[in-house]
């Protein structure tokens, strides 16, 4: 018992620590853990077996880390971390070559710089983009090239911007590697890339069919009347001129559809996501060696988020420390309690309290804290673990959303408004995003049970 409210209090510190922000995330994470290893496993259970279990260096010589179907593993997830590090460094590496900066130059050229068009386009493209690449990596390139064209355009960048990250947000939930969360389900459970296209992906489709007339009508006032004012001799940028190194430029495009191929294909070659960050990241660093220079390999390693990799670090051991002392397993039995094993009744209780809680906290810590509660629940209430996965994913994802804090995603993007001359409050976030998370959590709460129940 003393375990159990030990181990409950270090995690309620740890949540609420990185909910008020006072402390960098990854010291809170790595402390706590830290605390659950030492206090919680060592002193009060004397179970060095669960301290080693939890650590899980072991999984590195699993020949199913690397190649064959991946397997549930308790404490630290190393493959997510992996796959999280590489996939980092491989947009790291494109971003140094100038790809993402031409990419929305170029767009930015097709629609032949119509605020309207650009809207719509920027959109489908933050949408896209993150279903292959992490939405804070999307969100960052995405408002600096909306904020550069929103000076030489002279239209108001902050709509455009919040349409951008509930995209970003609504397209990571789309795939198994859009989003942490996902990354974290998919890597926990061993589900392939295909597994969430079919089930997520499909249901963030038809929210992005609601979405995007649900933005134009929201936005396109303000952006029609910019244009009207826009000035005659307005001198706009070219994409070509965003590319600082043409051999890297290529280098990076080959990279980046190797590794979408590897994860679109993971489930029939066998090759694990653990392998796949591994890969993007070998071939990064080989084409930025051959394309720059070594020094050039040291600049894309600075700019790795080692921090977040840090936070994960820990998160898993504190997770780890509420499951072996039966914590989730309580919290999964009152949900279950609850529903009464009612297939609809637990899809609308867990994506509506993902989605609550995600609005106000960090999706990831609250996904890694649930993924075990639903292993338990289906054990318990012979729900197939499918429909509680993709409902967690969608819950999380999208939930996200509803105000600045969410997901990391909306910090990015409104820091980077912020420090532009562009402040985005609470009040005009919400105004935007806010209704649109309420409806599209609902659409996806019918989806869910039209498919599953």
């Amino acid at each position: 018992m003393v375990s159990k409210i030990l181990a409950v209090s270090i995690f309620v510190v740890m949540f609420v620590n990185i909910v008020l922000g006072k402390f960098e995330r990854h010291i809170v994470s790595l402390v706590s853990g830290l605390a659950m290893l030492v206090i919680v496993m060592g002193i009060c259970m004397h179970d060095l077996t669960a301290i080693w279990d939890t650590i899980n260096l072991k999984a590195f010589v699993s020949q199913s880390f690397w190649y064959g179907e991946s397997e549930e593993g308790f404490g630290i997830n190393w493959a997510t971390i992996v796959f999280i590090a590489g996939m980092t460094i491989m947009v790291e590496g494109m971003g140094h070559s100038g790809f993402f900066r031409w990419l929305c130059l170029r767009i930015a050229k097709l629609t032949k710089y119509k605020t309207i068009p650009l809207l719509l386009a920027f959109m489908l493209m933050s949408a896209f983009l993150a279903m292959f690449i992490d939405s804070i990596t999307v969100i960052m390139f995405l408002v600096a090239a909306t904020l550069e064209l929103a000076r030489v355009l002279k239209f108001d960048p902050v709509p455009m911007i919040l349409s951008e990250i509930f995209c970003a947000n609504l397209g990571g939930s789309a795939t198994m590697c859009g989003d942490p969360p996902n990354i974290i389900i998919g890597t926990a459970l061993g589900y392939s890339f295909f597994d969430f296209i079919e089930n997520t992906g499909i249901i963030a489709f038809v929210c992005l069919l609601i979405i995007v007339p649900y933005f134009y009508f929201a936005c396109r006032k303000a952006l029609h009347e910019s244009e009207k004012n826009r000035p005659n001799d307005i001198v706009y940028p070219n994409p070509t001129d965003a590319i600082n190194n043409k051999k890297g430029f290529i280098f990076a495009v080959i990279t980046f559809l190797i590794v979408v191929v590897l994860l679109v294909t993971h489930a029939q070659t066998g090759i694990t996501v653990a392998s796949i960050g591994v890969i993007g990241a070998v071939l990064t660093i080989i084409s930025t060696i051959v394309a720059f220079d070594f020094k050039a390999v040291g600049e894309v390693f600075k700019k790795v988020d080692y921090k977040t990799l840090l936070f994960f670090v820990g998160l898993f051991v504190a997770v780890s420390g509420l499951e072996i002392t039966g914590i989730l397993e309580l919290i999964a039995g009152f949900i279950s309690d609850v529903s009464g094993g009612n297939v609809v009744v637990t899809i609308a209780i867990i994506i509506w309290i993902s989605a609550i809680a995600s609005a106000f906290v960090d999706n990831i810590p609250f996904a890694a804290t649930m993924v075990p509660v639903i292993v338990s629940m289906s054990g318990t209430t012979g729900i197939p673990l499918e429909i509680l996965a993709y409902t967690l994913a969608l819950g999380t994802d999208i939930g996200g959303n509803a105000t600045p804090i969410g997901a990391s995603a909306n910090v990015v993007g409104t820091s980077l408004a912020l420090k532009d001359g562009k402040p985005i409050t609470w009040g005009k976030y919400c105004k935007y995003n806010a209704p649109a998370t309420v409806a599209v959590i609902a659409v996806s709460m019918v989806c869910l049970i039209i498919k599953f129940a």
